[in-house]
């Protein structure tokens, strides 16, 4: 009798209806293991709380999610919150009426929004010229240098003292070869690495007006002699068997994760993955440098996301959203991130906890990335904001691979490039006027 009751108790329960959460839909364009990461961020939240739910979905790749969220705001069914790459910031900034600044959707549901919390160049990145912090940075990353510590002993190169210069990597280069390595150097992101990243580390524009921060008639600049002269150097040692070009993307990393290539210029964000797949010992370090260039060097760019929040949702449903922003700026959850993944740590005091957890001794060269972004920034380093980026940065792909390939000098290839890219800075500019 007292098991009827039980189960007519429960049947009951069943029949009153739970108090109904707010949904935030969140799109991104995390894989793999990153793609655990997410769906742990929004889980903690939910856990945290009862009146919201975070909806991670994933959405492609970060060129089909903001095509695939252009089409669903058009159609009234944009999600709450979207993960943009960096390239696509300016494009995001001129889609007006689109987009809730962040810093207006902190502020409205009365949280208070330091940018002094950040590290400078990541909040710098995403913030208006009148202050106003437009999108959240999320899974900010920078250029590191990965290399492979067993192959440098074989080699007989030092280990704990990587190459720190253009120079020395390509000398690092043929004593490795030397001693039978197939693939000396590769790379991942090549225009991030070898052109973007290369610029601001050297302190030289990568385009005008103070590249793209000072408007819309900005136009490409990375054909002058220092970016010629880099880009001959790494076609030369294509040429030598010392440069591996292994494709568009991220194709470099999986080639240094197997032990194939013995040093790769990268995202920081690879150290999880080169940690969990990686049979050998590793290192990072900062990205090289030519010693003879004045101001080198400076800082490196920012890469990786941010996310912005999309207009036209109900005002409480906002409220959520900023509640799920303020728990992701949490010191401890950034810190745990940060750890986990090799994304920066967005914030001061998460980097602070981290170094005092002592994490950054027990996994050297952890905070390469974030000693690159510490520094103070200059017009010239600040990063890069340009307009139509993600076309211009697969012209910049399709004349590398020229130059790779030997059909075209590095000269002819990165005029080509920035011909070709201009013509889309002035498609935006026509555009965006007004």
């Amino acid at each position: 009798m007292k098991l009827q009751l039980s189960a007519a108790a429960v049947a009951l329960a069943l029949c009153i209806p739970a108090q109904a959460q707010t949904e935030i839909q969140w799109w991104h364009s995390m894989t793999g293991g990153l793609n655990d990461w997410v769906v742990d961020l929004a889980n903690g939240f939910n856990a945290s709380q009862k009146e919201y739910k975070v909806v991670p979905t994933y959405k492609g790749s970060y060129d089909e999610s903001m095509s695939a969220s252009i089409a669903a705001f058009r159609a009234g069914n944009a999600p709450h919150i979207l993960q943009v790459y960096e390239v696509g910031t300016a494009t995001m900034m001129a889609a007006k009426g689109a987009i809730v600044p962040v810093g207006k959707v902190l502020s409205d549901a009365g949280y208070k929004f330091d940018p002094k919390a950040y590290i400078p160049a990541v909040v710098g990145y995403y913030t208006a010229p009148n202050g106003q912090m437009l999108s959240f940075p999320f899974n900010s990353s920078t250029t590191v240098l990965n290399y492979n510590k067993d192959l440098f002993k074989k080699a007989g190169l030092d280990p704990n003292n990587p190459p720190k210069t253009w120079p020395e990597l390509v000398l690092a280069a043929g004593k490795l070869k030397a001693s039978g390595v197939a693939c000396p150097f590769t790379t991942s992101w090549q225009t991030w690495t070898q052109l973007e990243s290369f610029s601001t580390w050297h302190n030289t524009l990568f385009a005008t007006h103070n590249n793209g921060f000072g408007g819309t008639k900005a136009r490409l600049a990375f054909n002058s002699p220092l970016h010629v002269r880099h880009i001959e150097n790494l076609s030369n040692m294509a040429k030598q068997g010392l440069f591996h070009y292994r494709g568009r993307g991220n194709k470099g990393d999986a080639p240094f994760y197997s032990g194939e290539c013995a040093m790769a210029t990268a995202s920081s964000s690879t150290y999880a993955s080169i940690k969990k797949n990686a049979k050998f010992d590793f290192g990072i370090a900062p990205l090289p440098y030519y010693p003879d260039v004045q101001g080198a060097p400076q800082n490196t760019v920012i890469g990786g996301a941010s996310l912005w929040v999309m207009s036209g949702k109900p005002a409480p449903e906002y409220k959520g959203v900023a509640a799920f922003f303020n728990y992701l700026t949490n010191a401890e959850i950034q810190a745990k991130s940060h750890q986990r993944t090799g994304y920066l740590p967005i914030t001061l005091a998460s980097f602070k906890m981290t170094e005092d957890s002592g994490f950054y001794k027990q996994n050297p060269g952890t905070d390469t990335a974030v000693n690159q972004m510490i520094r103070k920034t200059t017009d010239k380093s600040r990063g890069v904001r340009l307009g139509n980026f993600n076309q211009i940065r697969a012209i910049m792909e399709e004349e590398l691979e020229q130059v790779w390939a030997g059909k075209k000098s590095a000269k002819e290839g990165l005029d080509a490039a920035v011909k070709r890219g201009n013509e889309q800075l002035e498609r935006f500019e026509r555009a965006n006027k007004g």
